[in-house]
């Protein structure tokens, strides 16, 4: 048996590991001895590829239609403009009261740290999204402060981005001095696709920076399909399952990605057996430039009646639609 420290997440600074990260179309596509026609490929100089090595290596090396390349391989497709896809697709600038903060649902607020992210999933929600307006250094600003101390029914903040983990250990150490100020404050979840894409990030130090957060942590992971779960990223998970913290993920429904009901199960497992609860099947937020990623309102509930018929029920993601104006994810009934 190989022993579990090989698959240490800590065996490199992650900082290290992210320059890594391909941003070029042609080195990733080189790197996975793949070509593609230069007419299929899409040019989007505000959400240009980023991709970690880590990622990069998990993509089946000559397959073009691999489901994990799907996701990050910018497309020609992007370019195209069909109509009910818009740039703020799930309605977060018209629930953000404070630049910074969105309260669409009662009882948490949601803080979209910073653009930056390690890895750029052509499907994004937020590619659109001016982060500039929004993005906190560290401790929160004042308007934060004093909107979080007047909304004494809030118990949860939930950190996203981008991705919250890109910001370092002091900058988020800030961030946890600042919320620790409102002791209604009890749940701290954090929305994250570096815990899959850039395990190296999951050091104790980083532990001890959140666990300082005075109430109780939740991560959530984001990984689409069974092929990004591996020992590294496995072992990252594993040790915030060993510091008692609860780990969820949220699933996007893609088309050619993990429209199948035997990849989802397959994921259900593969997460349950990594300490993971499968939290939310997500239909397709209707973003500009994703349409072609879209999967039809009929094949969705084929496929999660199948799901249901695979899975026990606390393996069974919800299927759930984000509609702007709603007071929660809304369920998807198919009947």
């Amino acid at each position: 048996m190989i022993p579990e420290s090989v698959f240490s997440p800590q065996t490199r600074d992650w900082k290290s590991c992210l320059g890594e990260s391909f941003r070029r179309v042609a080195d990733l596509l080189d790197y996975c001895n793949i070509e593609l026609a230069d007419e299929m490929q899409g040019r989007s100089p505000d959400f240009p590829l980023r991709v970690t090595r880590h990622y990069a290596d998990l993509i089946e090396k000559g397959n073009a239609s691999d489901p994990l390349l799907l996701q990050v391989l910018p497309l020609a497709a992007e370019m195209q403009q069909v109509a009910g896809y818009q740039q703020d697709a799930v309605g977060d600038l018209q629930a953000m009261p404070v630049a910074g903060l969105v309260h669409k649902y009662h009882g948490r607020v949601l803080l979209p740290l910073t653009g930056a992210c390690a890895i750029h999933c052509r499907y994004c929600f937020r590619r659109h999204f001016p982060y500039r307006d929004a993005m906190t250094n560290g401790a929160l600003p004042e308007a934060m402060m004093q909107y979080l101390a007047r909304h004494q029914e809030l118990r949860e903040v939930i950190l996203s981005g981008g991705d919250p983990l890109m910001l370092s250990d002091e900058k988020l150490s800030g961030l946890i001095q600042s919320l620790n100020q409102h002791p209604h404050i009890r749940l701290l979840r954090i929305h994250s696709r570096l815990l899959s894409v850039l395990p190296q990030r999951i050091t104790d130090g980083l532990l001890d920076v959140l666990e300082a957060f005075d109430g109780q942590l939740v991560f959530v992971t984001h990984i689409n399909h069974p092929n990004e779960i591996e020992p590294l990223n496995q072992a990252a998970l594993r040790k915030i399952h060993q510091h008692g913290h609860q780990l969820l993920n949220q699933t996007v429904l893609l088309r050619q990605v993990n429209d199948q009901a035997n990849t989802l199960a397959s994921l259900s497992y593969k997460l349950f057996h990594s300490h993971i609860l499968p939290y939310y099947l997500h239909t397709l937020d209707k973003v500009q430039g994703s349409a072609h990623f879209a999967i039809s309102t009929g094949k969705t509930c084929r496929l999660y009646k199948e799901l249901q018929s695979q899975l026990p029920g606390y393996l069974l993601p919800r299927l759930v639609s984000d509609i702007p104006g709603k007071l929660a994810k809304t369920p998807m009934h198919c009947g």
